[in-house]
């Protein structure tokens, strides 16, 4: 009866990672089609107030810390700053090539991220990369040689800002007392405050919008940002590391899926070899540097005289393998 409680325990585990990676999908599509309806800016305030006001009554009894408030006031900045590029991004490439794209933060991420005393990457790693580059082209390339997309340039941009952002969450919160969900807090009203201003000017697009882009947007806020982050610390913590990667690495998978079955996109013989090439590209680069973190910290614990000056950067809520990439 144990060993099939602890059986069914890890199935609901997989199930809630699982369903978190649909729901990152989807936000891609959920996304393009709001900014149909609404400018962007405005799209943006109202995601982030709406998960600015959920997560203050989750917090409401514990609120952040001095230090919380710092870390996550910088962050904020930051992570509108990817939310800017990957909304703009959407509205002018296919949701499917979006979720793809943005997938990169998975090989861009130990290139900038060389903190914590690890050696360099090995040279296979390089090669999954590049293999990911060759996959971009040919997405970008769509019926044939051609200019990209504006928005495929813009989802490339805010893969690399991503990357750039988790490396830097990792050095902001590792041996630091801060709380997952109070810094989510925090990052949401920085958000809020930064694109009030510049969303007023259309704040009548927004009063005036319909009930289903109300939905739209409640479901990015609610679903894509506040359940899909705690689901994920929830289920991370009772899974490891690499079967969470696995499942929550299927994200652009779902975005394609959700593009072509609910956005009636579609994809041509190159943009679906790109696909194919982009998600074994980043599930290979991810495998080799996971592997590559494991050897290099088992090598530090047995070194029998350590240095002073190395320190580990690495935490469970900025392992690269579990960052989320939701639009």
């Amino acid at each position: 009866m144990r060993q099939r409680g602890a059986v069914l325990d890890a199935r609901r585990t997989d199930v809630v990672l699982l369903l978190v990676a649909i729901v990152w999908g989807s936000s891609y599509l959920a996304a393009k089609t709001a900014t149909v309806a609404l400018p962007v800016l405005v799209v943006l305030f109202a995601r982030y107030a709406i998960s600015a006001l959920a997560c203050g009554l989750l917090v409401a009894t514990r609120r952040p810390t001095r230090e919380e408030t710092r870390v996550g006031a910088l962050l904020g900045v930051t992570q509108a700053a990817i939310l800017v590029l990957e909304t703009y991004g959407v509205a002018h490439t296919s949701a499917a090539n979006a979720g793809l794209i943005i997938s990169l933060t998975i090989v861009l991420t130990p290139l900038l991220d060389r903190g914590g005393g690890r050696g360099p990457l090995p040279p296979v790693f390089y090669l999954a990369a590049g293999v990911c580059v060759l996959a971009v082209g040919l997405l970008m390339a769509g019926d044939g040689l051609r200019e990209p997309r504006s928005g495929d340039l813009l989802m490339l941009a805010a893969a690399v800002v991503r990357a750039g952002h988790v490396a830097l969450v990792g050095r902001l919160t590792a041996h630091r007392p801060v709380r997952p969900l109070q810094l989510t807090a925090v990052q949401t009203a920085v958000g809020t405050v930064l694109f009030l201003p510049p969303a007023l000017a259309d704040a009548g697009t927004l009063v005036g919008g319909t009930a289903a882009t109300w939905a739209q947007l409640a479901y990015l806020a609610l679903f894509c940002s506040v359940f899909a982050f705690l689901a994920q610390t929830w289920a991370v913590q009772r899974t490891s590391a690499s079967r969470a990667s696995l499942l929550l690495g299927t994200e652009p998978i779902w975005a394609v899926a959700v593009g072509l079955c609910l956005g009636g996109e579609r994809l041509t013989v190159l943009a679906g070899l790109g696909a194919a090439l982009l998600v074994a590209g980043t599930y290979w680069g991810q495998a080799v540097e996971r592997a590559h973190r494991t050897t290099e910290k088992d090598t530090r614990d047995d070194d029998p005289c350590p240095t002073t000056t190395t320190t580990t950067t690495t935490t469970t809520t900025t392992d690269t393998s579990t960052t989320p990439t939701a639009a």
